[in-house]
């Protein structure tokens, strides 16, 4: 019976140069994932009646939209004022104002955004209206363009996020009972 050679053990050179590198190699990939940037997340929290107007012409609704944004970037931002649109059963039916603001990184945000209903084109939907009310559930539908800049180090970028919501509410009460929110974010990289 022949036993098999042992195996030799075979001497590593060992630098510091070399550990340095991939310390610093790692380091950079960790920073990089990190740095990629993430669609915030947007959650209405709260709709609240805050006036009812009719007049000869028109029948409007003011409402409070409590939003929570959560800003999961590493950087901090800064977006314009824009317009949210609100529609019901696919026809447009108010809008809902953003006011130009900030948001550091890696944080969340309450905002109260003023909104208009037209009660005249929700009127032009009354049988399904009637209907929602009913079963005490209504589907609303928004859609907005948020723009701005995003500064990190010394550079600042621009950027859009696109956000899309559908909302369930309790017409009655004004609860919300569900909601799908989705946003993507298009960075500028060229100034």
């Amino acid at each position: 019976m022949e036993l098999a050679p042992k195996p030799t053990a075979k001497k590593v050179n060992w630098s510091w140069t070399s550990a340095l590198i991939g310390a610093a190699s790692a380091t950079a990939a960790a920073a990089l994932i990190s740095a990629k940037p993430k669609d915030p997340t947007f959650h209405l929290i709260s709709i609240k009646l805050t006036s009812f107007k009719i007049n000869l012409s028109n029948i409007n609704a003011d409402l409070t939209l409590t939003v929570h944004v959560t800003n999961p970037n590493i950087t901090p931002i800064h977006y314009s004022s824009t317009t949210m649109s609100i529609f019901y059963d696919g026809s447009f039916l108010g809008e809902a104002h953003v006011k130009a603001g900030s948001q550091p990184p890696r944080s969340c945000r309450v905002l109260e955004l003023p909104a208009r209903l037209d009660g005249v084109e929700l009127a032009h939907h009354a049988g399904k209206f009637f209907a929602d009310v009913a079963k005490r559930e209504m589907a609303l539908d928004a859609k907005v363009e948020i723009s701005g800049t995003a500064k990190m180090l010394w550079w600042e970028h621009r950027f859009k996020v696109h956000v899309e919501c559908h909302v369930t509410v309790d017409p009655v009460f004004l609860d919300v009972i569900d909601q799908e929110n989705e946003s993507q974010l298009e960075l500028f990289l060229a100034s």
